[in-house]
Formats: C-alpha cells, structure tokens, sequence
C-alpha cells in the first residue's frame, strides 16, 4: 500500500460506492453494514485488532480500533466518522449518487462531504502508521459509526450508554463539520473550527377537537386550531442570542476583513451575514433560535372534520436557551396545542482553546500559509452530542482547501455532493500532523 495521501481518492469512491442511505426508519434504512465490513477488512489487513459492533438494530455496525500512543499516561483522542448518508433521488444528479465517479477534479457521490471523505481520511491514515509502525504521542481511538443522520440513537447515542468502555481514556475528539477553507476577499482564508452545536430538537405538535361532518358549521376545527399555531411558528423570529463560539467568530472575521456584525438590529445583522457568501446559510442560523415545520397530518375523508390534528416542527435550539426557547414555544401555540419532544438532544459549546486547538492551528498553516482557524457553531448537530456526555471536549475539524467559488455547504445532503480530489489529499495531510502532534 502506498501512504495515505496517495490511497484517499480510492478509498472516498469505493465507500460512496457501498449504499447506506439512512432513511431514520428501520425498516427502509439500508444500514451500515456492507460499510462496516470494508473498513474492518482495511483495517485488519494492516494488523489492526479491530472490534464491530451493532448498536441496538440489525444492520446498524460500527468499527472500532485503537492505535497505542507513546505516552500511556496520556489521554486518549477520539477520532471519528460516521458510514451512513441521507437518502437521494438519482433522478435529481448528473452523476449517479453511488458512482464514486472520480472525474472533472472531484469525487462524486453522496456522501463525498458527508462524510465519507473524512472516513476515508481517516482510514487512510489509521493504515498508514499501523502499516509503518508509527507510534502517535497518545492512544488514537479510531471510530466508524452508525445513524449519525438520524440522531444516533442507533450508534453514538446507544454505544456511549451500552458500550462506554469503547472510549476509555478519551477526553477530546475529533469529527465533522468543521475545517472546509472559506475564501474571504482575495487572499483571507479561513478553516473554521467547530466548537458549538445547536440542539436537535424535534417535536410532535397534536391539536385534539370534536368531529364533525364537513358539511355544517363547525365552532371547533383541530385543522384550523393546528394550521393557525403553526403558521404563527413558522413566521416567528426567536431573538438575536450570540453565544461565545459565535462571537468569537464575527470578532476573527472583523479583524481579518474589516466586516462588521452590528448585534443592534437584527436586519442589520443578518445583512452583514450574507457578505459571508455561501456559508451565511448556516451562520444565520446560529445567531438565534429556528423553529420550522416540516410535516403535517389530519384526517381521513374530505367530508369528516377530524378529531386530531398533528405537526412536526424541526426546532435547533442554541447553548444555554432552552428553558427560554420552551416559554417561547407555549406563548405562540397557545394553550389549545399540545407538545411533545420525539428526539431532544441538548446543544454543546466547548471554548476555542486548549493544546489540540493549537495544533490544529499550526498544522493547517503548515500547509496553507495564508491559514487562519476561528470557532464556529454549526446549525446542526453531529455524533459529539453523545461524546460530551462521557466527558470529552469536542471538536469539529474534516480539513478541505477549497476553490473560493464552491458553495461547498449548498453539498452537504445537496444535489450533485462532490469534493475535490486535491482538497481531499491536503486535508490528509493535515490530518497527519494533527494525529502526530495532538
């Protein structure tokens, strides 16, 4: 085998290649299985003892190795990825979204961004020192994982509660969503490191009246009473809250841009936002609280006025809001809707600091001088909601030098998902000394 550099593109397209499209049902998830086993073999074929476990669902198997560091006094780094993807309709792409199709500089697929480059990163380098003998400064703790896409409850949620012995000794770890290169003017780079997540917080709403025949008239209607608090919801804008990975954020890009983010007005804001390009559709998003609606169900027969009504609303939550966000919520349904949360997992922050911020730092300006790291908060949410409850510092950090003109996070569960071949070699490089120096 060759190093890790030179077998990334090879490994990111035969994993896009192995569907494990994750539907959040189980009974119409492919499962990570056929992934599970290929990265076992490669990981076995370089002398690694290796461990497959499923978590909770048939199908559902992650992949666990650990690779001894020099210090055994040390803790250890958890060093993570997730084998499923979200669903696609090949009707949609230019490619097929299990090609794995290197052409035109990319890898396409999906899962290119999310996250399976980051995988294969992993994988690459996992056999590189095995297969060179390299020894890491501390245990490296390399996980392959089930249902991030869904909340994983089938895999980081179920192994941190079953199988915690896994992650013995870890107290940092490093996964997704950060390090994609952002071009900001001509010559200002920055790799933001994610340091914060909103919560996944998704709820059931159910509006409960009297039947009727369709045909009278009707002094109570589940429909309208659930049609009106949810259209209320979805019009509402929750407050302006910057928490520190947010702020810390517009303070780096001011002093590398001279943008400035007035917190004053919130239009204001979310102008200066939008200069950020692509990107300002997820940093938007973790300057407040969202609520949006995404489902609705009622009734049975165009003549029957139903008895219940229901809504699903997909609320993200930020650090520290969300006794506030909930007396919120009941102030706009109103005392005639019920709630209920289906899946609730709190957000996280961790502050930008520390030795493994530094070499994360160093190690990227190593090969992009131009480099410049800040925190960021991600909008969404990733396998370290599970981690941050074993007592580790989580950190978002999949390494990728852009071209300035991608709109890299329209890619993430988007149409057409690709990475370029050349980002994916620099991020392992990265990668390496981030692994070598933590």
């Amino acid at each position: 085998m060759g190093r890790a550099e030179d077998e990334v593109v090879t490994l990111t397209s035969e994993l896009i290649q192995i569907d494990s499209q994750n539907t959040g049902e189980l009974a119409t998830t492919t499962g990570e299985a056929e992934a599970a086993a290929y990265v076992d073999a490669k990981l076995r074929e370089v002398g690694y003892e290796t461990e497959v476990i499923e978590s909770g669902a048939p199908g559902r198997h992650n992949v666990f190795a650990r690779l001894k560091g020099a210090d055994p006094d040390r803790p250890a780094l958890l060093v993570h990825g997730h084998l499923d993807v979200v669903p696609f309709d090949e009707s949609e792409w230019s490619v097929h979204p299990l090609s794995g199709s290197v052409q035109d500089g990319y890898v396409w697929g999906r899962g290119a961004v999310d996250m399976k480059d980051m995988d294969a990163m992993i994988l690459a380098l996992a056999r590189q020192f095995k297969a060179e003998g390299t020894v890491p400064p501390r245990d490296l703790v390399f996980a392959f994982l089930a249902d991030e896409e869904a909340g994983g409850a089938y895999g980081s949620h179920w192994l941190a509660e079953h199988r915690p012995d896994l992650f013995e000794g870890c107290t940092e770890a490093l996964g997704e969503v950060g390090g994609f290169s952002l071009t900001l003017g001509e010559d200002v780079r920055v790799y933001p490191v994610m340091t914060a997540e909103k919560s996944i917080a998704w709820m059931k709403l159910r509006v409960r009246s009297r039947p009727g025949h369709g045909s009278m008239v009707q002094d109570e209607n589940a429909v309208t009473i659930l049609a009106e608090a949810v259209a209320r919801l979805g019009r509402h804008r929750f407050p302006l809250v910057l928490t520190e990975s947010v702020q810390g954020f517009f303070d780096e890009i001011t002093e590398l841009t001279g943008i400035e983010f007035p917190t004053d007005s919130a239009a204001a804001l979310d102008g200066a936002v939008r200069k950020l390009g692509g990107v300002a559709r997820v940093v938007g998003a973790t300057t407040r609280d969202t609520a949006n609606p995404t489902m609705l169900q009622a009734g049975y027969k165009a003549n029957v006025i139903p008895s219940l009504a229901e809504a699903t609303v997909d609320c993200r939550v930020l650090p520290g809001r969300q006794e506030a966000f909930e007396r919120e919520l009941d102030e706009l349904l109103g005392p005639d809707v019920e709630r209920e949360w289906i899946r609730n997992l709190e957000a996280v922050e961790t502050a930008f600091d520390g030795e493994l911020v530094d070499v994360i730092t160093r190690a990227v300006q190593d090969e992009d001088p131009q480099a410049h790291t800040l925190p960021y908060m991600m909008s969404g949410g990733t396998d370290a909601k599970a981690f941050v409850k074993l007592g580790m510092r989580c950190f978002g950090f999949a390494p990728l030098r852009l071209p300035p003109d991608l709109d890299f996070t329209a890619l993430f569960h988007g149409i057409d998902e690709r990475v370029p071949v050349d980002a994916l070699q620099f991020g392992t490089r990265v990668l390496e000394r981030i692994l070598l120096r933590a």
